[in-house]
């Protein structure tokens, strides 16, 4: 790859080798020119290689765009998810017996919320459980809102819970990207199988598509009460005036787990800092304003910082993970490169580095 660039919004597709791997949001995989354009130091080495054998143009090469570092943005304004479902998937949910793809559907990517009921009380922990392939790509678990756990693709197939008769049963199901080369091209997303509570199949579910993308630009913020909690799928939305300039930028997450960023309404892509190895993503300077308030949203599917902000930075964080303990580190001796890291250019080698 001669320049980088960056798989925004949903477009990062994904591998397969025995298991499911989704592609980071940053296409820059140690290219040449980066993902913002500017020539790097390799760049630099193949021309006085080229040189030796062919003679290269003359003339200085163009400098690297400016970056600056805005600092910190809070984003004060918490919003859960299921309290805003009706502005999220605006159109009547479908009735299905049994789950249906996104495919089946008309939904190529995003996300898609599946909802049924409890059919019997549970006092005791029983296993919510789906066949290991069944979950395309990663479904988020929630209990009458309260966030349970998550279901991962070739990795996670059940979780213990309890619950009542009648109680509300969500899986916000995402999908990570799809497979791009290889002999399988019938990559369908959302539930594939049945899912069982125990030994019953569920069944008699609401399946609501969701747009998100059209609310965070068109309806934002929503008119509805603050949200209290940290945990589970919610939207956090801040402002941040510049400077006088809209120079590039890299938006890093502090505390964060794993989500979706939107500034000015344009889905810059998905951040995942504890699973790494990206810690930011790529701000093009032409998705800020210098006249009015620049808006931050951010989708945290899992658990969210106590004091939830977002740093900018005037250069990226590719290669390296969250903090660490040195029990952390002990452990993961024993995973393979892909067990703790998506998939970013070199797949033998995940760098390290304890902040």
């Amino acid at each position: 790859m001669f320049q980088g660039g960056t798989n925004f919004g949903y477009w990062s597709g994904a591998d397969y080798k025995n298991k499911y791997y989704p592609i980071t949001t940053s296409y820059d995989y140690d290219a040449p020119l980066s993902e913002a354009g500017d020539p790097t130091e390799k760049l630099y080495e193949i021309r006085t290689i080229i040189d030796k054998f062919q003679r290269v143009p003359a003339g200085p090469m163009p400098p690297p765009t400016p970056k600056f570092s805005y600092g910190y943005v809070s984003l004060p304004l918490c919003v859960a998810f299921l309290d805003i479902l009706s502005l999220l998937s605006p159109g009547l949910p479908f009735h299905s017996p049994f789950p249906l793809t996104f495919e089946a559907l008309m939904q190529t990517h995003g996300f898609m919320l599946y909802r049924t009921v409890f059919p019997d009380d549970i006092p005791q922990p029983v296993l919510l459980s789906i066949l290991e392939n069944g979950i395309h790509d990663l479904a988020y678990v929630l209990l009458n809102g309260e966030f349970k756990g998550t279901l991962i693709r070739d990795r996670v197939n059940a979780i213990n819970i309890t619950g009542r008769l009648g109680d509300s049963l969500d899986l916000l199901v995402e999908s990570m990207g799809h497979i791009n080369f290889g002999a399988n091209n019938s990559d369908f997303k959302g539930l594939t199988h049945n899912l069982t509570l125990g030994s019953t199949i569920l069944s008699d579910w609401l399946i609501y598509p969701l747009d998100i993308d059209s609310a965070v630009a068109q309806k934002w913020p929503p008119y509805v009460p603050r949200s209290k909690s940290t945990r589970g799928p919610a939207f956090y939305t801040g402002v941040f005036k510049t400077p006088g300039i809209n120079y590039d930028t890299y938006v890093k997450f502090p505390g964060w787990n794993k989500g979706q960023i939107w500034i000015n309404g344009f889905n810059l892509g998905r951040f995942w800092p504890v699973r790494g190895p990206q810690q930011t993503l790529f701000v093009p300077g032409f998705l800020l304003s210098t006249s009015v308030l620049n808006t931050i949203v951010v989708l945290e599917l899992q658990n969210a910082p106590s004091n939830p902000k977002v740093l900018f930075l005037d250069r990226p964080v590719l290669n390296s993970t969250s903090s660490f303990s040195l029990k952390d580190m002990k452990k993961l001796e024993v995973l393979s490169n892909y067990d703790i890291a998506e998939t970013h250019g070199k797949r033998n080698v995940v760098e390290i580095t304890v902040l």
